[in-house]
């Protein structure tokens, strides 16, 4: 149950409502015993010679009753008062299904409601996690939680809500009634119940774990058909439709095999607490009887068939409990997995009373910064300074720590050791959301949204005007190929742009930054994926791009940094040279190393 303690909190939020609910449950229930308390008086009236057994002093409920048919058959005769009798089982009839309505009425909301918050809260958690939860954990697991699990949860635990909150209340006030009506007969009912509970809780906890299981499988399967998707060309070019669909058949083999499994222990729960109560009813037949024939107790004949309808209808409550409590292990496990996402640590904080800043005034400066991913050293004791109005070009091999290098002044990730230092105040001091808003990022692989190209491009800014769209896109160069769209900037973009060329798609990404207008400008490789065309046409959006802002450029095409005010040459994740283009060249170092190998290319 220590599962459920998230669902319980968003309930406690709905309190008056649940209050209702319980009252409107209470009322069916009163409403559902005073029905069946009729019985035993329509049995005196049909069967009795006297109309009544004699009067023994009581005053519980079904004492009074009896004793106010007894006073009706002498003033009304048998007939009036069994017709009277079968109006009140009607009218309260009618009252408990209009009670019982009334409460499905209130939990529906609340259900719906509390399910909502917990997609919000997936949703906006994973919103929060740095860049760097997402490379270490599978996009399919991700998804599989935030749709398959919540699924589960709804279908698991959400709609076992009505079962939980009402069947304990009714088997509990039936007890009891029954308690009532014969005190030695339900203490020895009870000596049963807790023998059935242990069973069909041995039978859930292997549940919970198969579940888990399937959940996990079904994450799995998630990922190959998202990475056979994104990677259809390459499937078909090498010819490995059927290594793919081997992989995809032995995850959904084995998850036909923990489904059917789950399946049988699922449905187990029915029949058998159906079959435990009928054995129950026996037991209790015989021992009742028992009682009745040796007049050992006050039980009568109509108050013991009474006793014996009234456990038939807790025999419905506790079988609908068992199979939620079946219902509840399976979706505690896909609740778990949820919880491991909403309670990861999220590395990216603000220190508790963050500093405003809302323009760049001076630089950027790196002192003494480490970097690691676990035991993998990324970057090692770098110091650079990046004066306003600089254009700094990052170059090395693969795998120098270019990217990471970037990727810290906005915070995507944070250092390991030392600080960056953002016009003299450490980063970290920094309010998040005014610290991103400085800067643009332009990067290697383009971005866009499955929305028009009008609100990809006014992503994160708001309030932009037609006119200033199509201005950022002038000077982004994408004016004219937008323009010439049948829909214009109302065009839809498809799935990750896929509607539009790899140019076309980069140029969109410059219009959005050139629309934010950042001091400060990232451009992570954008044009090195293109044709020569293509980058010609985005390396010039690039430039209009960079007037007036300090640029930090990730380079892989040396020959677009040359007019950079300064070349850092990364490798393994340390400065080894630095300078301009022809101080560089000159040095005959590493850069012109890599300088001469493109030429050479």
């Amino acid at each position: 149950m220590k599962n459920l303690s998230r669902i319980f909190r968003y309930l406690a939020d709905y309190k008056a409502q649940i209050a209702l609910y319980f009252s409107a449950n209470l009322l069916a229930i009163l409403c559902g015993l005073f029905s069946f308390s009729m019985l035993a008086p329509v049995l005196q009236v049909l069967f009795r010679e006297d109309g009544a057994e004699k009067s023994t002093g009581k005053t519980d409920i079904l004492s009074i009753i009896s004793q106010q048919v007894q006073q009706l058959i002498a003033t009304e005769g048998k007939l009036t008062t069994l017709t009277y009798i079968c109006i009140a089982v009607v009218t309260f009839t009618l009252f408990k299904n209009l009670f019982i309505y009334l409460a499905q009425y209130i939990l529906n909301p609340i259900r719906n409601a509390v399910l909502r918050r917990l997609r919000d809260d997936i949703y906006t958690k994973t919103l929060s996690l740095p860049i760097g939860f997402f490379t270490e954990e599978r996009k399919g697991d991700l998804i599989s939680k935030m749709t398959n699990d919540v699924n589960e949860v709804e279908l698991s635990i959400m709609a076992t809500l009505e079962v939980i909150f009402r069947e304990p209340f009714a088997i509990l006030i039936t007890l009891s009634y029954m308690i009532l009506i014969s005190p030695t007969l339900t203490l020895f009912l009870l000596i049963f119940l807790p023998i059935s509970g242990l069973i069909i809780g041995r039978i859930g906890k292997s549940l919970k774990k198969s579940s888990n299981i399937a959940q996990e499988q079904l994450a799995n399967m998630l990922g190959v058909i998202d990475e056979t998707i994104v990677g259809m060309r390459v499937v078909k070019a090498f010819g490995a439709e059927k290594h793919q669909h081997l992989r995809f058949m032995q995850i959904n083999n084995y998850l036909f095999r923990t489904r059917n499994k789950i399946a049988a222990r699922r449905e187990l729960a029915s029949p058998f607490s159906e079959t435990l109560g009928v054995l129950i009813v026996s037991v209790v037949l015989w021992y009742g009887g028992q009682l009745i024939f040796s007049n050992q107790s006050l039980l009568t004949a109509e108050k013991f068939l009474l006793y014996i309808v009234l456990f038939t209808q807790i025999i419905n409550p506790f079988k609908n409990l068992s199979t939620s409590f079946f219902n509840i292990q399976k979706g505690s496990a896909a609740l778990a997995r949820i919880e491991l996402l909403l309670n990861a640590t999220n590395s990216i904080t603000e220190i508790p009373k963050p500093v405003s800043i809302k323009s760049f005034e001076h630089s950027i400066e790196f002192k003494n910064v480490r970097f690691a991913y676990g035991d993998r050293k990324i970057l090692d004791d770098v110091n650079l300074v990046i004066e306003k109005g600089k254009t700094i070009a990052l170059v090395g091999s693969s795998g120098a720590g270019k990217s990471t290098l970037a990727d810290l002044i906005p915070r995507f990730h944070d250092v390991s050791d030392g600080e960056i230092l953002i016009d003299g105040v450490n980063v970290k001091n920094y309010k998040l959301d005014d610290l991103r808003k400085l800067m643009g990022v332009v990067s290697q692989e383009p971005i866009l949204f499955n929305d028009t190209i009008y609100n990809n491009i006014i992503l994160g800014t708001g309030g932009s005007s037609q006119k200033q769209v199509e201005e950022a896109a002038k000077i982004a160069n994408a004016h004219h190929f937008i323009s010439n769209k049948p829909e214009s900037y109302q065009t839809v973009v498809g799935d990750r742009g896929n509607k539009l060329s790899g140019g076309e798609r980069q140029r969109v990404t410059i219009a959005r930054a050139v629309l934010k207008n950042p001091p400060i400008l990232i451009l992570d490789e954008a044009t090195s994926s293109l044709d020569t065309e293509s980058e010609r046409i985005v390396q010039e959006a690039i430039n209009s791009l960079m007037q007036n802002r300090t640029c930090i450029v990730i380079a892989h095409r040396l020959s677009t940094v040359q007019h950079a005010d300064e070349i850092i040459v990364l490798d393994k994740g340390k400065i080894i040279e630095r300078g301009t283009h022809y101080e560089l060249i000159n040095k005959g170092g590493a850069y012109q190393k890599l300088v001469a190998m493109q030429q050479v290319k």
